[in-house]
């Protein structure tokens, strides 16, 4: 423990933190005890806390993150929000904190999960009572630089998406606001730390704020190619150099996934369909029953509801704007870490990069509603394994490990099946719509 607390980073933060170390972590996860706390899979914790720990050793948590504009990061944050080691203090305790779901057993850690690459892992989440949603939770990792959140972009700020799974039914399951804070609200801890980061006693809003200046710590972007970038010819592999080639070229990859000191995640942060839900469903059925529901309410906790517990999931964006040209439309990804945060889409139908690179290959699934840009690239099978190897270079070195037997492990799925790949689609021997 001790070598975690070294000097380094902002040094009220770093005090605070090793303090929650050194009582084994257990003041970070009040409450019930994380080791007999049912967590659905989730790593306890305590384990998560101080893996934390390592992975934030020697940052300055409050400084903008290296790899990203000054400017542009601070822009993105509320005015009234703005980081301090009180409030990421505060919020790295409650995105630990079970209390906040309805029956002790769901945290922001049980989905976004530090040892699992801040996501589950999991095609869909579980919830409250084991209840099951309809769609794959995102990463935590680099979050704060998307310019929405979800994967409808239903949430405009880091501060509302922190916020509305608390009071989701199959999510953590507290009917109100009011009452998930009155689960914590009588902990003397809480009381002081609310009124040490926003100066008032626990309230629901400051609860999303708080979690939202922790999140904001969470900046990982550090890869391989971003030495490579810089001018380290040997930081990445001959193929994943290649794959970079395809990435800016015929892969065409940057369309959607633009990389720049500006937008450093990979992400053109729009919503596009790109035929993963037209597989399943009936866009035009679905479009008619959510417009009626949500002409009953259509208030952001409907949509939240909509979303997660109903076949109207699949509308993506539709759902937010209830335009037509938004149907099955869902948020560009971050290529930051995506190669410890398997499995993809939002539907977590895609266990393999591999799977994602043949999705794309054959030009998505044909729907009315198909993203114009999306079309058969003819990739050969050694360049979908460069584009792969590309990919796996973006994970942050602290991951190097985890992304290390990531790749083989999907590596040896994909040499078992690749159940998306239809080389007559992608070469154009046969057209999506005959």
């Amino acid at each position: 423990m001790s070598s975690n607390c070294a000097a380094g980073g902002s040094t009220s933060v770093r005090v605070a933190w090793c303090a929650a170390l050194a009582a084994g972590c257990t003041t970070a996860a009040a409450g019930p005890d994380p080791a007999k706390v049912a967590t659905h899979g989730a790593a306890p914790f305590a384990v998560q806390l101080e893996r934390l720990a390592k992975l934030q050793h020697g940052i300055d948590l409050i400084a903008p993150p290296a790899g990203v504009d000054p400017v542009v990061w601070q822009a993105m944050i509320p005015k009234d929000n703005q980081p301090t080691a009180a409030r990421i203090e505060l919020g790295r305790k409650l995105y630990f904190d079970a209390r906040l779901s309805a029956d002790g057993t769901v945290a922001c850690a049980t989905c976004h999960d530090v040892t699992r690459g801040f996501a589950d892992r999991r095609p869909v989440s579980e919830g409250i009572g084991d209840k099951l949603g309809r769609r794959s939770a995102p990463t935590t990792l680099n979050a704060a630089l998307l310019t929405s959140q979800f994967w409808d972009g239903r949430a405009a700020t880091l501060e509302a998406q922190a916020i509305l799974p608390i009071v989701n039914p199959i999510e953590m399951g507290h009917k109100t606001g009011r009452e998930a804070t009155a689960a914590i609200a009588s902990d003397p801890a809480y009381t002081a730390m609310f009124k040490a980061a926003y100066g008032r006693a626990p309230n629901y809003d400051d609860i999303g704020r708080s979690i939202a200046a922790f999140e904001r710590t969470l900046m990982f972007l550090d890869a391989p190619l971003d030495r490579y970038l810089r001018g380290d010819t040997n930081a990445i592999s001959e193929s994943a150099r290649r794959g970079w080639v395809l990435f800016n070229g015929k892969g065409r990859c940057v369309t959607c996934h633009p990389m720049n000191r500006a937008n450093p995640i990979g992400s053109d942060g729009r919503f596009h369909n790109v035929g993963v839900s037209a597989r399943h469903q009936k866009f035009g059925e679905l479009a008619r029953q959510a417009v009626s529901a949500l002409a009953k309410s259509d208030t952001a906790e409907a949509i939240d509801r909509l979303a997660l517990e109903t076949d109207a999931s699949e509308l993506g964006r539709f759902l937010v704007t209830r335009n037509r040209a938004d149907l099955g439309g869902f948020r560009t990804p971050t290529l930051r870490n995506a190669g410890i945060t398997a499995p993809y889409m939002h539907d977590g139908t895609m266990p393999t990069l591999w799977d994602v690179m043949d999705h794309y290959n054959k030009g998505g699934e044909a729907n009315l509603f198909l993203d114009g840009g999306i079309e058969s690239l003819a990739l050969t099978e050694p360049e979908i394994s460069d584009l792969v190897a590309l990919m796996f270079t973006l994970t942050d070195d602290r991951f190097a490990t985890e992304n290390t037997a990531e790749l083989a492990r999907q590596r040896a799925a994909a040499a078992v099946r690749r159940p998306f790949r239809d080389d007559a689609l992608s070469t154009r021997k046969k057209l999506q719509f005959e």
